[in-house]
């Protein structure tokens, strides 16, 4: 299931996904995108936030690449500037899909070792778990976005893996591109 083939399939449904989400968001005032709406981080705005910086942060912790600064409670702090913001979070989509497609045909193999700022220590888990990890986390996330901006009145795309265009992202999710 942690596969080359899943993470290519999974890296583009989060890139569809964030499109839809971001289209929606954008027919929204802006104010609308910082009012509190009762959810973990709040707002829109800052519920996005949040998960660019975890996405950087995983695909960072999986490539070797310097992970982000700052931690969770700084997260929420990184759209200040929505354009800006919409440019970081399309790269990053395209950054994960080109990371998934040069995954080995069988997936992530060994574990991976981190300290974590959220329990205080050093963890070291299997990465085919943690690719599991940061596509749940993408979806939960994603879906708190998602009833935000419908109770806002905007209509994101629906959510269902198998609507998902074919030409939603690049890569056919079988790992060849």
């Amino acid at each position: 299931m942690t596969d080359r083939p899943y993470a290519v399939t999974m890296a583009r449904y989060n890139a569809w996904q964030n499109a839809s989400l971001l289209a929606a968001a954008k027919t929204l005032p802006e104010g609308d995108l910082d009012r509190d709406r009762g959810a973990f981080f709040g707002t829109i705005r800052r519920t996005f936030s949040h998960l660019l910086w975890a996405d950087a942060v995983w695909l960072a912790r999986f490539t070797g690449a310097e992970v982000p600064p700052g931690g969770i409670a700084d997260s929420t702090g990184l759209a200040a500037d929505w354009s800006d913001f919409r440019r970081q979070r399309t790269a990053l989509d395209a950054d994960i899909l080109h990371w998934a497609t040069a995954l080995p045909a069988a997936g992530p193999e060994g574990d991976l070792a981190w300290f974590s700022g959220a329990t205080g220590r050093t963890v070291t888990r299997p990465r085919r778990l943690l690719l599991l990890h940061l596509f749940n986390h993408q979806t939960h996330h994603r879906g708190q976005i998602h009833a935000m901006l419908t109770a806002a009145g905007a209509h994101p795309d629906a959510t269902d893996i198998w609507l998902m265009p074919d030409g939603s992202a690049t890569g056919s999710g079988d790992g060849t591109g």
